[in-house]
């Protein structure tokens, strides 16, 4: 496995974007381009390639809601490989340029693939995209440290590490330590810990007190009308993701999920293939099936061997009963303006301790805001005319009563239009919800710190945390239509 370039891009919250690092490699893209023959599609410049590859993520130009190389219904999207097209959708096609983001960073890459552009092969078939991603893990590891950020003096001297760095661990482009192409697959049971190599692309051997870090993340998703007539929906979708920190040979882990007494038990469960046993039972639950209160309702114990790397242990999901916060909103058209009111109400089972909570008030396809007159009864209203936002930061709790209301006029009389979005037409508007709650899940699952079993003798200090997050939380106008799905969203 090979790489072409690699790419390192600063995006923290949309300000100052630009390529932090860039690496080109000529032997390897020598050998792309005679293996391509007349298909091959160079590598466009840096500027060309920020503009496309923030285009593919949806990181530019947000008032074009719809980009046709990217959002048409013909284009069949198979992430993490990204295609940019550097010339038009007909030609010049790089796939596939791999991607992830963390904190301020955005880490690509263009790994060289040994097989014909057409047809394109499986993903699942091409070790040049596993292995890139490993590279990509491994360097996003050595630049953000272990805890995922670091301040900007570290992430700058990092940065001027890199080249050093990069010679020795990916010498002409071709990362040190991993599995040759048409080496034997690894086999169905992971084999112990103990045995797995420290990759070239680890700076080091982990030294200090050993650290077993366990994360559980909850995110819920909502879409609230409103309406009698109209059926609010709302699912969570939980991860629990792990990393083992030991110096020498990773020990056997288990972790134990729990849920409260009168908590659902948890559906559609995925785990990892380190992990070595499982009760049948535990798979067993699906929300496709109609619940029956028959299912296993826990405790949830994963034992596994783990992998030197970060890793996701399982996946969730849960049906609760009531999402966390229910809002209304009714939005009405007057002669030139617009007469606008929210009310959120905070559930009392959800925790009054947010890391951050806002309402987004967009208005497409008019003219650009005028007058606000626009007032709320806890928080803080920010106005963005020229994107016709209305922004409400709520802080960090809701008052007693749980309750908080925005209530005014809006005129549009400004000398440019607004954006433009086709779904949210004349009373077609919603309002759409951020938040963050640590140390809290909407199940009540949570992972005791004092049930993680940890079978060293290193004896690691062990660190555990929750949260609950919001995605795709809408607040449809209840006085205009709205998109309504029939059936359970899917995640």
């Amino acid at each position: 496995m090979s790489v072409r370039a690699l790419w390192i891009i600063s995006h923290d919250k949309g300000d100052n974007v630009s390529i932090r690092f860039s690496r080109r490699f000529a032997t390897v893209e020598h050998r792309a381009k005679r293996l391509a023959g007349s298909s091959y599609v160079a590598v466009p410049d840096e500027s060309t390639v920020l503009h496309l590859l923030l285009t593919e993520l949806g990181l530019s130009d947000s008032d074009k809601s719809y980009v046709a190389v990217r959002d048409d219904c013909l284009n069949c999207p198979r992430s993490p490989a990204l295609e940019l097209h550097a010339d038009s959708p007909d030609k010049g096609v790089l796939w596939p340029v791999l991607a992830i983001s963390q904190g301020p960073l955005i880490l690509a890459c263009l790994p060289l693939v040994d097989a014909p552009p057409e047809p394109r092969p499986p993903l699942s078939s091409l070790l040049s995209v596993s292995q890139g991603l490993t590279l990509l893990s491994g360097l996003q590891a050595f630049l953000l440290s272990s805890g995922g950020k670091t301040d900007v003096e570290g992430l700058a001297s990092r940065l001027a590490m890199l080249p050093s760095v990069l010679s020795q661990i990916c010498p002409l482009g071709t990362p040190l330590d991993v599995p040759l192409l048409g080496s034997p697959a690894s086999p169905t049971v992971p084999g112990p810990a103990g045995n797995q190599k420290q990759p070239a692309w680890k700076t080091g051997l982990h030294r200090g007190r050993a650290v077993v870090n366990v994360a559980l993340v909850e995110t819920v998703r909502s879409m609230q009308y409103g309406n009698r007539g109209r059926q609010d929906l709302w699912d969570v979708y939980g991860t629990v993701t792990c990393k083992c920190e030991v110096e020498g040979v990773l020990p056997n882990v288990t972790v134990t999920l729990t849920l409260p007494p009168n908590g659902s038990p948890l559906q559609d469960i995925l785990v990892h293939p380190c992990v070595t046993s499982l009760d049948s039972s535990i798979l067993t639950a699906s929300s496709v099936d109609n619940y029956d209160g028959s299912a296993f309702s826990g405790p949830y114990k994963f034992p596994f061997s783990p992998p030197l790397e970060p890793f996701r242990l399982c996946s969730y999901t849960s049906q609760v009963p009531v999402p966390p916060i229910l809002g209304l909103y009714q939005l009405k058209e007057e002669e030139n303006q617009l007469r606008v009111s929210v009310t959120l109400k905070l559930h009392e089972s959800v925790k009054n301790s947010f890391e951050y909570c806002e309402a987004h008030l967009p208005f497409f396809n008019r003219d650009q805001m005028g007058v606000v007159d626009v007032k709320v009864s806890s928080g803080q209203l920010d106005i963005s005319k020229e994107k016709n936002l209305l922004i409400w930061g709520l802080g960090q709790k809701f008052p007693k009563s749980r309750e908080v209301t925005l209530e005014g006029k809006i005129s549009f009389s400004g000398p440019t239009p607004g954006p433009n979005d086709p779904l949210c037409i004349g009373l077609t508007a919603y309002v759409k919800l951020y938040f963050k709650v640590p140390d809290m899940t909407l199940s009540g699952c949570c992972v005791d710190q004092h049930s993680v079993q940890v079978y060293s003798s290193a004896k690691p200090r062990i660190a555990t945390s929750r949260e609950l997050l919001s995605k795709e939380y809408f607040l449809w106008n209840s006085t205009g239509t709205a998109p309504v799905s029939s059936g359970q969203m899917m995640l």
